[in-house]
């Protein structure tokens, strides 16, 4: 039989509204309840197109950013990245302050108008004759910053286990870090590895993420029927498990190599090799659409000489395995702290966890871009690797303190 303690972590945020529930005794109308959940469907709605537009400039930001400027490499790209996370870190609050004085469709108008004029500069960078990479980290960041979201500040409540608001603070974050450098490293690391064009990688790399989006769905329904069984600590821990698994695969091994982009070599640079050598092998290279550059490891990261290339089978497989652990981690991160913030406002504590997810995506890209491109996959993802052996560590460490508010004040306060 479950302890107490276990019924209350399993219990969904949402209740069922039966008598004996919490939910029974809120004072709520038929008419309220009916317009609350036509809003929360709203929501939904605006989430989904928000992240569908999101995913389809993720996966083209790379070829994007190489086309509008060849001075720019994969750990630019990693800035470019981020600075959409820094614009709506910096715009939050200022948001959220001007909705407590103000009516909040007036943050919300300014911040759609943001959004659509930074969009617009973004499809245009293409058109100035140079430093178009600087007008796509500006574009980028006009983008975040309309992306802020418009929460009300709220005064937080006492008697909350700060360790374990601080521990799900973490866990949240570096469940995101690993997430936004993933996401940020794909396409690079698929045209240096199995030298795809740019089509090439917006296409097959669309395709692996909308499978990833397809398992995460079935992941997210599957964790709310696993957390009335085992909890969420329980699936947080495993999914993170799954994730180090799925980035312990990715690390290269083997004696195959990535096909470097011999064509960037104009003179005569390459020791002990002979004209006829030079021809043959360009001869046994496929052949490729000059409209589209060179394919394959660019020789500036002097790694690709070294390192084994990543087969397509070991990332996909990898790509697999972070899909389950990612949602898993995500949804349970978020359940546990708003159980363990309990039933009071949690305005601002959610403004923190708000804040560590956005310092997650600017610092991910970043540092992925800033690793692979000076060492390569193999200590890249090995330290991520070492990240999440950490991550886990500190979850066994605060786990018996990731209960619900209820459990740790013995139900008095509710």
């Amino acid at each position: 039989m479950a302890s107490p303690g276990i019924d209350t972590e399993q219990e969904p945020l949402l209740g069922d509204r039966t008598p004996g529930s919490r939910e029974w005794d809120i004072i709520e109308t038929e008419e309220h309840y009916k317009s609350r959940w036509i809003s929360i469907r709203i929501l939904y709605l605006t989430m989904f197109f928000s992240s569908v537009g999101f995913s389809i400039v993720i996966m083209s930001i790379w070829p994007y950013l190489q086309k509008i400027d060849q001075t720019a490499d994969a750990s630019f790209l990693g800035w470019v990245i981020a600075s959409f996370s820094l614009g709506q870190m910096v715009a939050s609050p200022v948001f959220g302050l001007w909705s407590n004085y103000r009516p909040r469709k007036e943050p919300l108008i300014v911040s759609i108008f943001i959004s659509v004029m930074a969009n617009c500069l973004y499809a245009y960078i293409h058109v100035p004759a140079s430093h178009n990479k600087y007008y796509m980290l500006v574009a980028r960041g006009l983008v975040g910053f309309g992306a802020a979201s418009t929460d009300e500040v709220q005064f937080p409540q006492g008697n909350i286990d700060q360790v374990a608001v601080l521990a799900t603070n973490v866990l949240f974050f570096v469940v995101l870090f690993i997430f936004a450098l993933f996401e940020t490293i794909v396409t690079p690391l698929t045209m240096d590895m199995y030298a795809w064009t740019r089509k090439q990688a917006v296409l097959y790399d669309g395709i692996i993420l909308a499978a990833l989006g397809v398992e995460a769905i079935l992941i997210f329904m599957g964790v709310k029927l696993l957390s009335k069984k085992i909890g969420e600590r329980a699936i947080l821990l495993g999914g993170l498990i799954v994730v180090w698994v799925g980035f312990f695969i990715l690390l290269p091994w083997g004696n195959q190599f990535p096909k470097i982009q011999w064509e960037e070599l104009h003179n005569n640079s390459i020791p002990n090799t002979t004209f006829g050598e030079i021809i043959i092998t360009l001869w046994k290279s496929p052949r490729e659409d000059h409209n589209e550059g060179p394919t394959g490891c660019p020789i500036e990261q002097a790694w690709c000489f070294y390192t084994p290339m990543i087969h397509l089978a070991q990332f996909l497989t990898a790509a697999m395995l972070i899909g389950v652990g990612y949602p898993s981690c995500n949804v349970t991160s978020y359940t546990l702290y708003s159980k363990v913030l309990g039933p009071k406002p949690q305005g601002v504590y959610m403004g923190w966890l708000t804040a560590s997810g956005s310092a997650a995506r600017i610092l991910g890209p970043v540092f992925i871009s800033q690793v692979y491109t000076s060492w390569g996959p193999r200590w890249a993802f090995s330290l991520v690797c070492g990240i999440v052996v950490l991550t886990i560590m500190l979850l066994g460490v605060v786990y018996r303190r990731l209960v619900p508010f209820s459990v740790r004040h013995g139900r008095i306060q509710e």
